[in-house]
């Protein structure tokens, strides 16, 4: 099959899901001679498109909670194809992608695409802090050489024998040691349960002291819920936690603290491994 174009899609506050979704497109270009854009769609919706069967996707976006981003789902809904090849992929933070890249494929699905090939690769946690680090400074340079295979593989394949659809729940999370699975999970049903007597509603915060107003964190932010010039605060009604404005202040003036944050880092250290499906 000659495919046309190829367009990357990503949905990426702190820039981890671009990363990857970049060096996919880069290793699917080495081995294909094909028209290329790259669509953001972190701080606005994807215009509505049509894709024809010879053009090819690239989709990439964090998974929040073991699903994919809502935010991102939300974005992506004027997208429509005619039977059209997907590379789904879905960036997680160590623990665990769940059912992420099967709803997501699900969705694509809907509008008219089949999914090709499916990757989840591991990225620098939302709540990774030099304090907590989990998953610190991934992707780095080992993950985006194996992004690339990935996309010389689906390049390799789609020249080939053509854009055969894959059955995505055969992409499996990596394995985690029961204890420190056990351990989180005792955590989590505690937390949660402690939430429905006591709701609390967790927010970035803004150290006043530090703040320097460069603005950053509000042009940073994908929903608008930070406003220039009154950085020190934030509207729960638009946060997703995603903290987008953590990892991009200067000075360290931005903070989110969470028990989720302590009981990651300590339940899953290990390094996962990408895994692939094509």
């Amino acid at each position: 099959m000659t495919l046309r174009e190829l367009t990357t899609l990503y949905f990426s506050p702190t820039g981890t899901s671009r990363r990857i979704a970049e060096a996919v497109a880069d290793g699917i270009r080495h081995t294909n001679d094909i028209g290329y854009q790259c669509r953001d769609i972190t701080f606005e919706a994807a215009p509505q498109r049509e894709f024809p069967s010879d053009a090819l996707l690239v989709a990439a976006v964090p998974v929040y909670g073991g699903h994919p981003a809502p935010l991102a789902l939300e974005r992506m809904k004027e997208l429509r194809g005619h039977n059209t090849p997907a590379v789904i992929v879905v960036v997680y933070g160590n623990r665990a992608f769940d059912h992420a890249a099967t709803e997501l494929a699900d969705l694509l699905a809907r509008q008219g695409f089949r999914t090709v090939a499916a990757g989840a690769f591991v990225g620098e946690h939302s709540y990774s802090t030099p304090a907590t680090p989990v998953a610190a400074g991934r992707p780095d340079d080992r993950d985006l050489a194996e992004a690339r295979l990935f996309g010389e593989n689906i390049g390799a394949k789609l020249a080939g024998k053509g854009p055969e659809p894959v059955n995505v729940a055969r992409l499996r999370n990596p394995r985690t040691p029961l204890l420190p699975l056990l351990r989180f999970i005792v955590f989590a049903l505690g937390y949660l349960s402690r939430q429905k007597r006591h709701p609390v509603v967790l927010l970035p915060r803004t150290d006043a002291a530090r703040c320097i107003h460069c603005g950053r964190c509000a042009t940073g932010c994908p929903t608008g819920a930070i406003t220039a010039g009154r950085e020190e605060l934030t509207d729960a009604a638009r946060c997703i936690r995603c903290c987008a404005c953590v990892k991009s202040c200067p000075v360290g003036a931005r903070s989110f603290e969470t028990p989720f944050a302590a009981a990651l880092a300590r339940s899953f250290r290990k390094p996962k491994p990408n895994v692939t499906l094509l």
